[in-house]
């Protein structure tokens, strides 16, 4: 079975403003799109809302919130959230922050995350935007996210109950000898996005060298496999980072190829 498709719109960021990727996601028939917070607010929160709406698209996240060892995380987030349910998103996606300031204690810094998202979980619910953990590779650890496991995310969303779950992308979590059993124990609930993407070798930049699906070495369709098994039925959401490649690309050839290794290398 072949999920439905959505495109992060950090995949064309540098090519396209948000209102032509919502075109060219109308045009190539994605039916889903996730925007980043700043393009959002470069076209207007109203006017993105509507435009996505009359284009039938779907809000697949929003991205994003968290970075909560920061010293203004708390009415960041709460505006997040607040932008979030003015789209109709499916979920607010967290990369929940690095290390404190001038500080080199990674368990202090998890600590302060769980307490962070459990402040503003009762502010999510009101407003029926579920919150997505996503965690990052251990390479970014240090100063985007000291949440590095599935495992480790859903140990927060045992503690704090109903409104969170996870964002499962693929770049982040391949590598985890437990990423099987950790899918299942998300289950169908807590899995709220799933992001696509590969792991070229040699990687050149760690943060923006993520390949092309099928050019790299990630068993995309047994992740797939795991993630349906779970229970999950929502949108694959294309997330590529390529300053060498895919963003000196034609956005149009961008979206055709998403579409085509889509259907042929997931």
């Amino acid at each position: 079975m072949q999920l439905k498709l959505s495109l992060n719109t950090a995949t064309v960021k540098k090519q396209w403003t948000l209102a032509q990727a919502i075109d060219g996601c109308a045009r190539h028939e994605i039916r889903g799109i996730s925007p980043w917070r700043d393009q959002v607010a470069a076209m207007g929160l109203k006017q993105a809302a509507q435009s996505i709406r009359d284009n039938g698209l779907t809000v697949t996240g929003l991205c994003r919130g968290g970075f909560f060892t920061a010293e203004n995380w708390r009415d960041d987030n709460l505006r997040a959230i607040e932008e979030a349910a003015t789209l109709g998103a499916q979920c607010l996606v967290l990369v929940v922050g690095g290390l404190l300031p001038a500080s080199k204690d990674i368990s202090l810094a998890r600590e302060k995350i769980h307490d962070a998202i459990a402040e503003i979980l009762p502010e999510a619910r009101k407003a029926g935007v579920p919150l997505a953990i996503e965690p990052l590779h251990p390479m970014q650890a240090a100063e985007r996210a000291c949440i590095n496991t599935l495992e480790q995310a859903l140990d927060i969303c045992d503690a704090l109950g109903e409104g969170i779950g996870v964002a499962v992308d693929v770049y982040h979590v391949w590598w985890d000898p437990k990423l099987e059993q950790q899918v299942k124990r998300a289950g169908k609930k807590r899995i709220l996005a799933y992001h696509l993407c590969d792991w070229l070798v040699p990687t050149r930049d760690l943060l923006n060298d993520r390949g092309m699906m099928g050019d790299g070495v990630i068993d995309l369709p047994k992740i797939r496999g795991w993630v349906e098994g779970a229970g999950y039925t929502g949108f694959d959401e294309v997330e590529i980072f390529s300053e060498l490649d895919w963003w000196k690309r034609d956005a149009d050839e961008v979206l055709k190829t998403c579409k085509e290794r889509h259907l042929r290398c997931t």
